[in-house]
């Protein structure tokens, strides 16, 4: 059977994990405006998911902790199913016909807020719909359509550790990266990311350092050294951003950096164990913000 026929699978369900960038040099500005970025990313097993139904006409809709804040912003203009028209036009260039889809955005991730939820959603729609669809694409179309909805779509689209580099669009995947213990806190407040970029002070930096020779538990030591250049100016909107960042150094945490252009912080720990006992205190300190312990997906090679 053909993917025009709607008889695909009853329920595809993509997860849309959070993105974290370890961290975020700015290396540059570009003479159309776009900065130039050297990121370290990791993903985590926490994060949104996508799920998509076979139906007799599209259909869009929310839900999860942050499904208020979403819908707050428009639904209708959610790069979910901006990345459904995206996908579907490149289909009927080809004359391959795409049923109509019912999908469901679980939104458990704070709406921008330095994690990449946005982005994560529309590369979880994509590889979800090119799987309901059977759809044949190849990568270079594929990673244009990502780019188009956004810098930071591609990697997401990756799901694995990486470095992003240029704006964005140049991924080199860290095969070799290990997985890491974190504990995600977000105050639930928001930043704006071109405020932040205006305050920033220094717009040409060192870029990343090239990657230890054997990666692996090498990277520890390694993120240490490393910076997020959009922290300071962050903090000076949002000084509660370093409070986050010195109670997840109280509990513990071997390295704390805010993710992004924030508020999101992430605080790596030595063990999940460490880490969740950690974000049950941290819960009890803040009940009213958003903190999760997770993993990051491993880029070793099994």
């Amino acid at each position: 059977m053909g993917p025009a026929d709607g008889k695909g699978a009853v329920e595809t369900v993509e997860a849309a994990p959070a993105k974290i960038n370890l961290a975020l040099h700015v290396t540059g500005q570009r003479e159309d405006g776009y900065h130039l970025l050297d990121m370290l990313v990791t993903f985590t097993e926490a994060g949104d998911v996508i799920r998509i139904r076979h139906a007799d006409e599209d259909s869009f809709s929310i839900s999860g902790r942050f499904a208020s804040d979403l819908l707050q912003s428009g639904a209708s203009n959610n790069l979910v199913l901006k990345a459904r028209d995206l996908l579907r036009s490149h289909a009927r260039q080809r004359d391959i016909a795409t049923t109509p889809v019912a999908i469901q955005l679980e939104k458990n991730l704070p709406v921008a807020s330095g994690i990449g939820g946005g982005s994560a959603d529309a590369a979880a729609a994509l590889r979800g719909l090119i799987h309901h669809w059977q759809l044949d694409i190849g990568d270079e179309d594929l990673s244009g359509i990502a780019l188009t909805l956004g810098a930071d779509v591609p990697m997401c689209l990756a799901s694995k550790p990486l470095i992003a580099q240029g704006i964005g669009e140049e991924l080199t995947l860290l095969t070799q990266f290990p997985q890491l213990a974190l504990v995600l806190v977000n105050p639930l407040k928001g930043v704006s990311t071109p405020q932040i970029f205006r305050l920033l002070a220094h717009k040409q930096n060192e870029p990343l350092p090239a990657p230890p020779d054997d990666e692996g538990e090498s990277w520890l030591p390694t993120m240490d050294g490393l910076r997020n250049d959009l922290q300071l100016p962050a903090i000076s909107l949002l000084p509660e951003i370093n409070d986050v960042l010195a109670m997840l150094r109280s509990e513990g945490a071997d390295l704390a950096r805010m993710s992004g252009s924030g508020a999101t912080c992430f605080g790596i720990f030595s063990s999940l164990q460490k880490a969740e006992a950690a974000a049950a205190r941290l819960r009890e300190r803040k009940p009213g913000w958003y903190v999760q312990e997770t993993m990051s997906i491993a880029g070793r090679v099994l």
